[in-house]
């Protein structure tokens, strides 16, 4: 048992995300400028960062025909061009904060097997530095995030072992690690991602901004604080 106050202990933050989902890209780095701004305050404490699984579309086929417009379109039941607009938006605000969004090459598709892969690096103690090559490699690159060969070639760039990566993704090691974390989140009642979970106790929905969660989280160690 820990000897240290409650308000000292490390904070853990469970994170629900999808690859496809543009708000969990800019989510995690708006997260990561909150943790910094909040180790440089008095009441900073360590993060521990954990990330689950969740399908905003499952019913995407694994290889979509059409365009991010077609999909959206047919997915939301919107007119095309008020889609194009919607995604001219999400470009210039993921631009203002450094990241690239190029919706005209991206390959919309089923995210369940890069999911697999991310429990895969979760488990070597890659899982941060995964899913930030699989937002790259979706968002920015083009790349098809469902096929195996892809994301081999992706865990490798991280770090991760090619043979072993190739043999998880083939005989479906982490698929119910997958499915359980989608299932919590069904329990949870989480509709929308990305949606956080801080100290087991607080949820929080939305890429909120970096100063937002630097300030929830020295509420959070505030609180602990009356407890101890």
């Amino acid at each position: 048992m820990s000897t240290q106050p409650a308000a000292a202990e490390p904070l853990k933050i469970d994170i629900w995300s999808d690859i496809a989902c543009p708000w969990c890209y800019l989510g995690k780095h708006r997260l990561a400028a909150g943790i910094e701004a909040f180790a440089a305050t008095d009441a900073a404490v360590p993060v521990e960062i954990e990330y689950h699984s969740f399908e905003l579309a499952p019913d995407t086929p694994v290889d979509f025909e059409g365009s991010e417009i077609d999909f959206l379109a047919h997915h939301k039941g919107l007119p095309a061009a008020q889609v194009e607009q919607m995604l001219g938006q999400m470009t210039a605000t993921a631009a203002a904060e450094g990241l690239t969004m190029d919706f005209a090459r991206l390959r919309h598709t089923k995210t369940l097997r890069a999911h697999e892969l991310l429990h895969a690096a979760k488990a070597a103690g890659r899982q941060a530095e995964m899913l930030e090559r699989l937002f790259e490699a979706y968002f920015a690159q083009g790349e098809h995030v469902a096929d195996v060969d892809t994301l081999v070639r992706l865990a490798t760039e991280v770090g991760l072992d090619a043979d072993e990566v190739r043999a998880a993704l083939a005989d479906g090691r982490h698929a119910d690690a997958v499915a359980a974390d989608i299932e919590q989140a069904r329990t949870f009642g989480i509709t929308g991602v990305p949606f956080y979970v801080v100290d087991g106790r607080y949820g929080i929905s939305g890429a909120q901004p970096g100063e937002a969660f630097a300030q929830i989280l020295g509420q959070i160690v505030a609180e602990r604080a009356t407890t101890d």
